[in-house]
């Protein structure tokens, strides 16, 4: 239990139409303070999308992700964002918003390795 540090976590959704509140997962947000850890994972599933809307461009979504990966790794393509402390990355990242890629509610537990927590997440919220 010693070994084990808190991480906080969002799931990543896209939402075809912001107006109809319908939503499928995408990806994971994870975030452990004591580990200095922030990392994404995503995959957008081509036929759900489809069956959502065909008005949505998957290369556009993949785009918009990628920016929030590089926001996560603190790289200068991340902009102004990626240039904040990890906290704070993580908390813009994770912030409500009515666009069609939106974030959870965050929640919490505990892991010893955050990149094999996010690997477990990813593989239940959105595989």
């Amino acid at each position: 239990m010693q070994d084990k540090v808190t991480y906080e976590y969002a799931i990543i959704r896209v939402v075809p139409k912001v107006e109809r509140e319908e939503f499928f997962n995408v990806g994971v947000l994870l975030f452990s303070k004591r580990k200095k850890f922030l990392g994404v994972k995503y995959n957008i599933d081509q036929k759900k999308l489809e069956a959502f809307s065909e008005d949505l461009d998957i290369t556009m979504l993949n785009n918009h992700l990628k920016a929030w990966e590089e926001v996560c790794k603190g790289s200068p393509k991340g902009g102004c964002i990626g240039e904040f402390e990890v906290s704070d990355r993580f908390r813009w990242l994770a912030a409500s918003r009515s666009t069609i890629i939106q974030s959870s509610k965050t929640h919490s537990g505990l892991c010893t390795d955050p990149q094999k927590e996010l690997d477990i997440l990813f593989e239940t919220f959105v595989l």
